[in-house]
């Protein structure tokens, strides 16, 4: 449960967890959502002209997790694993931390498993520019907590 504040969190202070260990620092995490489709319905006895919404299936947005380069190949041997036909659905945890670095929230996606890995953009003229790698989730449900 969130601990509530009369200001607003920092977005700047988290961490993610995938299958309870705590993978590199994450520059940045994106995605996390719900929808809910639903479809019209409206019933020839209905008095209103109008009509109704009716909840249907729900689904989860791809989650991208960026982060530099610190020379760990896990995630990319991850992404291997499954598209060489190996499922490999993991839980992963992402924590919004407060300036103290204690919990605030945290949402878990249930049977993440990775859509799509990108390498970073290399250039010499790039100087001070960080190489960065990034991984796109699907996952199954969300929680937040």
């Amino acid at each position: 449960m969130g601990i509530l504040r009369d200001n607003p969190y920092g977005a700047f202070n988290f961490s993610v967890e995938i299958d309870g260990v705590t993978i590199g620092g994450f520059s940045e995490v994106s995605g996390l959502g719900m929808e809910i489709a639903y479809a019209d319905y409206r019933d020839g006895s209905d008095k209103p002209n109008a009509v109704r919404k009716i909840p249907g299936l729900h689904k989860f947005g791809d989650v991208t997790l960026k982060r530099g380069i610190v020379g760990s190949t896990e995630l990319f041997q991850w992404l291997k694993q499954v598209a060489g036909g190996t499922p490999a659905p993991r839980e992963v945890n992402i924590t919004l931390l407060d300036e103290a670095h204690l919990t605030v929230l945290s949402w878990k996606l249930h049977r993440a498993q990775p859509k799509k890995w990108s390498g970073p953009h290399l250039a010499a003229a790039g100087a001070g520019a960080l190489a960065m790698e990034e991984l796109v989730l699907v996952h199954e449900g969300l929680e937040m907590e």
